[in-house]
């Protein structure tokens, strides 16, 4: 196994705590390390064009880039390796700006984390394994769980953006806890002057399905969608059908009961 490994000054940012130099020097004895240097400015074309001579030159089959943090240069040193015909994800990064030079004063003690930094991650990218990028379908459509006044916008957002979403409330209507307020802080306007419009909207939009009264049994990822059973509880009441306008109330059974009871009961007697 060959692996080279790359110090960078980042201008004063690195090299006004830490000795590069001899990071790099003390680096080319580490076990498996082929080749170690020590630049100005990696991320730039030259420092990128330095990696890539040195794959092919030296045969590297593992790349340590020891610079500043991974979320702003990794895609770059791994752009380099690719470049060179090196799998990207033989290369590892140590950071030895934000979480070394830029948390000391004293250079010699600033150069000794950035070689303990720089042996962790040689010790590190010995054990990476070639990964592979591939593309997989995703299914676009949303599951929204909570007919709340934040399931509410949520869906209605991902909606206008053109996608299909599935908005489930386990009560028979949704609206939530706001529903049942009076005034809303700070202006304490009316909940339902805020709320009503929201909860029209997305009952008729488009790109919206409402599944009320019910609730979700069982959630499964597979890749990039996923599997999910929901239960609709019975309603006795065809929702095509049903305008709101409460007649069924009058003879539902269930609210009926207590006076249903004292009929039979009567005329038992």
């Amino acid at each position: 196994m060959k692996t080279g490994v790359y110090v960078c000054h980042c201008g004063s940012n690195i090299a006004a705590t830490v000795d590069c130099d001899a990071v790099a020097r003390w680096s080319s004895e580490l076990e498996g390390v082929e080749v170690a240097r020590d630049n100005k400015f990696m991320c730039s074309s030259q420092g990128q064009t330095l990696i890539e001579d040195d794959i092919k030159e030296y045969g590297l089959d593992r790349v340590v880039v020891a610079s500043c943090s991974p979320h702003m240069h990794e895609p770059t040193f791994r752009g380099a390796c690719q470049r060179a015909g090196l799998n990207p994800y033989f290369f590892e990064m140590a950071n030895i700006r934000e979480h070394c030079s830029w948390v000391h004063k004293n250079k010699a003690q600033g150069t000794k984390k950035a070689k303990a930094l720089v042996s962790a991650a040689v010790g590190r990218v010995r054990y990476h394994e070639p990964l592979f990028a591939r593309s997989v379908p995703v299914n676009p459509n949303t599951l929204i769980v909570g007919g709340g006044v934040a399931g509410i916008q949520a869906a209605l957002e991902i909606a206008n953006a053109g996608y299909h979403v599935y908005l489930v409330e386990r009560e028979p209507s949704i609206g939530g806890r706001m529903a049942q307020l009076d005034k809303t802080f700070p202006t304490l306007d009316c909940s339902a002057c805020i709320l009503t419009p929201k909860m029209m909207d997305a009952g008729r939009h488009p790109n919206i399905t409402l599944l009320t009264y019910s609730e979700v049994e069982y959630a499964k990822r597979e890749g990039g969608t996923f599997q999910v059973r929901i239960r609709k509880k019975a309603r006795s009441v065809d929702v095509d059908k049903c305008t709101g306008c409460g007649a069924c109330v009058e003879n539902c059974i269930v609210r009926n009961a207590p006076y249903i009871e004292n009929l039979l009961r009567l005329g038992k007697e």
